[in-house]
C-alpha cells in the first residue's frame, strides 16, 4: 500500500479530539499527527495515567485512524529562543512559570524529554518539533557580525539539545525538527550545521516541510536527497511566491497571512507552487515509508473544504515505487 495520509492537528486545536477524529475520517484521512495542544495529546497525562493512553488510542481506533507522530512544536520553540512575552501566549502556564527566560528554556527542555517518554508509552516513534534559536533575530544583521557569533548560537543549541537527544535515544524515539525560519535550521546549509553541532546524533532528524523552503529559493527536493535517512516525517503543505502587489518582499512587510499584498503565502495543498510530484519521486528514491501529513494552512479557504481536497490530492499523487525495471522484459539471459 502507499503511505498513510495523516492530518497534523495543530491548526485544529480549537476542536476537541472527539470532534476532530470523526471529521478527519470523513475528510479522507488515515490518521492524525497529534499536536500537544488543546486536548489532542497531553504529555504529562500520558506519563501519569496508563488509562489516558489507552483511551486516546481507543478513540483513534474507533474512527479507523492511526497516529504515527506527535508534534510538540510550541514547547520546542522555547528551548533555544530568546524568551519574551510572545512565548507566554503559546506555552502552558507550567512551562512559562514566572517568565524568567532561562527558567522557561529549562522547563521547555524537560518537557521535550518527557515528550519522548510519552511518545514511547503511546507507541509512537517520531516527535515533530521546533528548536527555537538564540541567533535567528540577527539573521540579516547590521551592524555586521562574523562566523564566531553564529558558532555561539549552534553551540548553545548543541548544549541544550544534548540531554534531550540522549533521552530520545533511551526511548527509541526520533526527534524530527521542522526546518523553518526562526529555528536553528531553516535551509540546507543550516541543517547541515545543526547536524554537525550535535555530532551527527542519530536521533536528530527532520520533519520535511517544503513550504518553508520553496519561497526562500531553497531546493526542497535536494533537501530530501541530501538528508535521506534523517527524514522521519513529511508535512504536505503548499506555498506560492512571486505574488502580491510588489509592496511586500520575502520578509513579509509586517503583514498578516492572507494579505493580498504579500510576496508569498501558504496555500492549500496542490494550489500553490510546490512540485509535489518531484517530492514523491525523491521520497521513493530515498526509501521513505512514513506518513504524508497534511499541515493545512490557507487563510483564503474554508479549512474543511481545504483539508478534504488536500487528503484527496495526496492520495491521488502518491504511488509505490516499482519492484522491477520496466525494460527487464527485453533482457535475455
Amino acid at each position: 500500500m502507499t503511505r498513510p495520509v495523516t492530518l497534523f492537528t495543530g491548526q485544529w486545536a480549537d476542536l476537541p479530539l472527539a470532534e476532530l477524529a470523526p471529521l478527519a475520517k470523513r475528510m479522507g484521512y488515515d490518521g492524525l499527527e497529534l499536536a500537544c495542544g488543546g486536548d489532542h495529546f497531553d504529555v504529562q497525562a500520558a506519563l501519569a495515567d496508563a488509562q489516558y493512553v489507552k483511551d486516546k488510542r481507543a478513540l483513534l481506533e474507533w474512527h479507523g485512524l492511526q497516529c504515527l507522530a506527535i508534534g510538540n512544536h510550541l514547547v520546542g520553540q522555547a528551548v533555544c529562543d530568546l524568551i519574551d512575552e510572545r512565548h507566554r501566549a503559546i506555552l502552558p502556564p507550567r512551562i512559562w512559570g514566572d517568565g524568567d527566560p532561562e527558567g522557561v528554556r529549562q522547563r521547555a527542555a524537560r518537557e521535550l524529554i518527557d515528550t519522548a517518554r510519552a511518545a514511547a508509552k503511546f507507541g509512537v516513534k517520531t516527535v515533530t518539533c521546533f528548536t527555537g534559536s538564540s541567533i535567528w533575530h540577527a539573521i540579516y544583521a547590521f551592524p555586521p557580525i562574523g562566523q564566531a557569533y553564529w558558532d555561539k548560537g549552534f553551540a548553545d543549541f548543541a548544549q541544550r539539545f544534548a540531554p534531550i537527544l540522549e533521552a530520545f535515544e533511551q526511548q527509541d524515539v526520533n526527534f524530527a525538527l521542522e526546518v523553518h525560519p526562526t529555528e536553528i535550521a531553516f535551509d540546507i546549509a543550516s541543517a547541515e550545521r545543526a547536524i554537525a553541532a550535535v555530532g551527527g546524533h542519530r536521533r536528530f532528524g527532520f520533519n520535511f516541510d517544503p513550504s518553508h523552503l520553496g519561497y526562500q529559493g531553497v531546493d526542497y527536493v535536494q533537501f530530501i536527497r541530501r538528508f535521506a535517512g534523517r527524514i522521519h516525517n513529511v508535512h504536505m503543505k503548499d506555498v506560492w511566491w512571486g505574488k502580491g502587489d510588489g509592496s511586500v518582499g520575502v520578509f513579509g512587510g509586517h503583514t498578516s497571512f492572507g494579505d493580498a499584498r504579500r510576496y508569498w503565502d501558504f496555500r492549500s495543498v496542490g494550489r500553490g507552487m510546490i512540485d509535489f510530484e518531484s517530492i514523491i519521486v525523491a521520497l521513493n528514491d530515498t526509501g521513505y515509508q512514513g506518513p504524508l501529513s497534511v499541515e493545512w494552512e490557507d487563510n483564503r479557504m474554508d479549512r474543511v473544504h481545504g483539508a478534504t481536497e488536500s487528503a484527496a490530492f495526496c492520495k491521488r499523487l502518491d504511488f509505490k515505487p516499482s519492484t522491477h525495471a520496466f525494460d527487464a522484459v527485453f533482457t535475455r539471459a
